[in-house]
């Protein structure tokens, strides 16, 4: 009767030691495994320009400093259709008016102003007219505009719109780039790579092409587009 026991005991040993074999077995390969990283750049240019035109006008009455925002306006619409940009392109976006007599700090013998602030912002997808037309813009201050930067850039943003037409294949080449290093590492190590264990695709970032010290990016019509990603292969 004593025999069974022993015999399922000994079973029951003859099992665990096979699991735990099996278990040290993938701990082992499992722990061979290479990480690596694939870049992809690519030169794209703007497809779109938003130019925010910022303009002042003031008066000692709401009636002059309305007059003076209205020759202004009518002064930046003039300069944009000589440079070939229809009227349909610009839209105001921001009025404010300013009574400087609401304010409560102000001394008690400071005349009574109104000040107009304005922005005009021009949409366009003609790139090299724009960046043109910018660099005109002295002849607005001739005609006796006032442009200010107080409420945002005081030259145009250049965006590129068409990132998801160029993901794909940019996917595919930081995939590629991956797994070249991963093979380089394999040889090194005299190992070959076995499947896929992890992949991140990374995110996709927009830059200037050229880093230059106070020069967004959107500031630039010329950027690049980059990617990172990281693969996980096993080795065998």
């Amino acid at each position: 009767m004593k025999v069974i026991p022993s015999l399922i005991l000994a079973i029951a040993a003859v099992v665990a030691a096979s699991l735990i074999a099996d278990g040290l077995t993938d701990l082992r390969t499992g722990d061979r495994y290479v990480t690596v990283k694939g870049l992809a750049e690519r030169e794209v240019e703007a497809d779109i320009a938003l130019w925010p035109l910022h303009f002042v006008a003031s008066g000692t009455t709401l009636q002059q400093a309305r007059d003076e925002a209205s020759v202004s306006r009518e002064a930046i619409l003039d300069f944009l259709e000589r440079h070939g940009i229809a009227a349909d392109q610009v839209e105001l976006q921001r009025l404010n008016v300013n009574d400087t007599s609401a304010n409560p700090y102000r001394s008690s013998d400071m005349e009574q102003t109104f000040i107009i602030n304005q922005t005009l912002t021009v949409r366009s997808t003609d790139i090299e007219g724009i960046r043109d037309t910018a660099q005109a813009v002295g002849e607005l201050l001739d005609a006796g505009v006032v442009l200010s930067s107080d409420y945002g850039p005081s030259g145009p943003l250049y965006l590129f719109s068409r990132l998801n037409e160029i993901k794909p294949e940019m996917i595919a080449e930081a995939t590629a780039a991956a797994r070249e290093a991963a093979e380089q590492f394999a040889r090194d190590a005299s190992a070959d790579v076995g499947d896929l264990r992890r992949a991140n695709q990374g995110v996709f970032e927009i830059r200037a092409r050229d880093q230059a010290a106070g020069i967004p990016e959107e500031q630039q019509p010329v950027k690049t587009v980059r990617v990172v990603s990281t693969v996980e292969y096993y080795l065998r």
